[in-house]
C-alpha cells in the first residue's frame, strides 16, 4: 500500500516511514473517537489505519458511545474550547466523565500506545492499563474559556504527551507537547483524478449548472465556519459577477447543532435559486472531490478552526483558496501565494472578485498551492509524524532521524 504513494508523496517521508515502521512492527496502536463518520479526525483515521497495518503495526480504532445529552455536553465543552462562552455544571462534567467510565468498561484499553482524539474520550486516561497515552487536540484552542480549559486539563496533565495541529494551540501542561497538523490522502476518493464523466455525473446530480463560475464551500453546518458569512460575501460578488454559490456539507454523529444551523443557512438563502444548499450522505467523498475540481473559487470562511482539511483538499486539486486568518487556515493558505486570507465578508467578496477576473493568477496561485500540499498536507508525512512522536517517547535522547 506504501508503495502506491510513490511519485506522490516527497521520497524522504517514504524512507523514514518505512524505517520506523520496520523499529514498531508488531506493536499496537489505538485510537479512539467520538464517531466513525463526519469530519476530518474520522476521515483521516478511515484512510490511517490500513496504512499503519501495512507497515506490520497492530493499528485499532474505536469509537466510544454516547447519547444525545452526551454530545450536547461535549458540543458545549469543544464551544467553549473555541472561545463561545457555555454554562457547564459540575453535573454535565460529571456525565461526561461517567459515560467515558461506561466505554472503558466496553472498549479494551490495553495497547502499546494510545491516541486518545479530542475531548469527548479524554476521561479515558483515567482508566489507562499501559503503553504510552497521547491526547490529540485536533480544534483550535487559542483562545478558550479559562475555566472549561482548566477542568479539561485534569485529564489532559496525565497523558504521557499532547499533540496540537499548531503551535500557538499548545498549552503548558507539564507534559511532552508535539506539533503534527492533520493531512489529506491524495490516492483516497476524495481526492484522486477524475474523469470529466464523473464531474459532470455529480453537476447532474444536484443540477449545477456548468455554464457559470461557481463558488464553493465544503465544510460541516457549524456556525464557526460562518456559512452565512459566505453568503453575505456571495451576494456582494453578485452584484458585479454572475455566479452561482455551493454550500455542501455532511452531518456529524457527534455534533447535534448541526441541523439547526443547516436549517439557519437555508432560511438565509431565502430561496434563492443561484444557492445550493447541499446536505450530503456520510461519504460522498466522491462528489466532493467533483464539486472541488469544478469550482471556480474556493472559500473556507471559518472563524475559528483546528485546521480545515477542506483547504487541502482544495489546494490538492490545483484552486487557490480564500479562508479566515484563524487557526490552522494560514499554514496552509500562504497570502497571495496559495491563496489569500481574509478577516470580513467585505474582504472574502473582494478576493472572490479578484479571482472570478484573474484566470491567469487563479492558475498559477492553484499550482502553487497543489505543490505546498504535496510537501507538506500529505498523510505519509502525518503518519511519519505519529509514529515518530511514539518511537521518541519510547526511546529517550535517540533522534529518529538515526534510524
Amino acid at each position: 500500500m506504501i508503495s502506491q504513494y510513490s511519485g506522490i508523496s516527497p521520497k524522504g517521508d517514504l524512507i523514514l516511514l518505512q524505517r520506523i515502521g520496520e523499529k514498531l512492527k508488531g506493536r499496537s496502536f489505538l485510537h479512539i473517537n467520538s464517531t466513525r463518520a463526519g469530519g476530518g479526525v474520522a476521515e483521516i483515521l478511515h484512510r490511517m489505519i490500513p496504512i499503519l497495518k501495512d507497515l506490520g503495526i497492530d493499528a485499532r480504532w474505536e469509537v466510544i458511545e454516547g447519547d444525545e445529552r452526551f454530545f450536547d455536553i461535549t458540543k458545549k465543552i469543544h464551544n467553549s474550547l473555541q472561545g463561545n462562552f457555555e454554562n457547564i455544571t459540575e453535573d454535565m462534567w460529571q456525565y461526561h466523565y461517567e459515560v467515558n467510565r461506561r466505554n472503558a468498561e466496553r472498549l479494551n484499553l490495553d495497547a502499546d500506545a494510545v491516541l486518545i482524539h479530542d475531548p469527548q474520550p479524554a476521561p479515558l486516561i483515567e482508566f489507562r492499563k499501559s503503553g504510552k497515552w497521547i491526547w490529540r487536540c485536533h480544534i483550535d484552542v487559542s483562545n478558550p474559556i479559562k475555566e472549561v480549559c482548566d477542568y479539561l486539563r485534569r485529564y489532559c496533565e496525565r497523558y504521557d504527551s499532547a499533540i496540537f495541529s499548531i503551535a500557538k494551540f499548545a498549552r503548558a501542561m507539564g507534559i511532552d507537547e508535539f506539533i503534527i497538523p492533520p493531512s489529506i490522502d491524495p490516492i483516497s476518493e476524495k481526492n484522486r483524478e477524475l474523469t470529466d464523466e464523473e464531474i459532470q455525473e455529480t453537476l447532474n446530480k444536484f443540477q449545477i449548472t456548468k455554464d457559470r463560475p461557481i463558488i464553493l464551500q465544503v465544510s460541516r453546518f457549524d456556525r464557526f465556519k460562518d456559512p452565512i458569512g459566505v453568503i453575505k460575501a456571495y451576494r456582494i460578488v453578485k452584484k458585479y459577477n454572475d455566479c452561482i454559490l455551493v454550500l455542501a456539507g455532511s452531518p456529524a454523529t457527534d455534533d447535534p447543532e448541526g441541523e439547526v444551523v443547516l436549517n439557519e443557512v437555508k432560511e438565509y438563502a431565502a430561496d434563492d435559486p443561484d444557492i445550493h444548499v447541499l446536505l450530503l450522505p456520510p461519504f460522498s467523498d466522491k462528489d466532493i472531490n467533483a464539486l472541488q475540481r469544478r469550482a471556480t473559487v474556493i472559500i473556507q470562511k471559518s472563524i475559528r478552526e483546528g485546521f480545515g482539511l477542506t483547504v487541502s483538499e482544495s489546494l490538492w486539486k490545483g484552486k487557490p483558496v480564500i479562508g479566515g486568518a484563524t487557526g490552522g487556515i494560514p499554514l496552509q493558505i500562504v497570502h497571495g501565494v496559495t491563496g489569500f486570507l481574509v478577516h470580513s465578508v467585505e474582504g472574502a467578496a473582494f478576493r472572490v472578485r479578484q479571482l472570478l477576473n484573474n484566470p491567469e493568477m487563479t492558475k498559477r496561485m492553484g499550482e502553487k498551492g497543489r505543490e505546498h500540499v504535496r510537501k507538506n498536507f500529505l498523510i505519509t508525512r502525518q503518519i511519519r509524524d505519529y509514529l515518530s512522536v511514539w518511537y521518541a517517547m519510547e526511546n529517550k535522547g535517540e533522534s529518529v532521524l538515526e534510524l
